[in-house]
């Protein structure tokens, strides 16, 4: 599947949860038909604004506009790949960043996730005693 297959396919999974359905086996040669139900069902938008933000900031470079604020972010799919965007966001009061399509600039990444224990320290001033 390419990277905008895969969203198609997180979207599909997230609205099925939420009707508390089983989701549809997706694969390359049926998930654009699949998400077009969807689509025509009129139940794809909150699928895709739950999605839009990613799970995770990937700190790669990205696009950028002079209207908008912009940031890589990553989605695990439903098969555990990792799909990466970019996300825009600001504007202002008139702006309208979830109107730029996001899903046909989706690439794959690869990621290597490893647990780190970190030492972190806070320090303040002793109060002076009073007596």
């Amino acid at each position: 599947m390419t990277p905008e297959q895969k969203i198609k396919w997180a979207a599909l999974v997230v609205s099925a949860k939420w009707e508390k359905k089983e989701a549809p086996k997706a694969t390359r040669n049926n998930i654009d038909d699949l998400y077009e139900e969807l689509v025509q069902a009129d139940a794809h938008w909150d699928a895709l604004s739950e999605i839009r933000e990613g799970q995770v900031e990937t700190e790669i470079a990205c696009e950028s506009s002079r209207h908008y604020e912009s940031k890589s972010v990553a989605a695990q799919m439903p098969d555990d790949s990792w799909v990466g965007w970019t996300y825009w966001y600001g504007g202002g009061k008139y702006g309208e960043p979830d109107a730029i399509d996001w899903m046909d600039s989706a690439y794959k990444l690869d990621c290597q996730e490893e647990e780190k224990t970190i030492v972190v320290r806070k320090f303040w001033k002793p109060v002076p005693n009073a007596a």
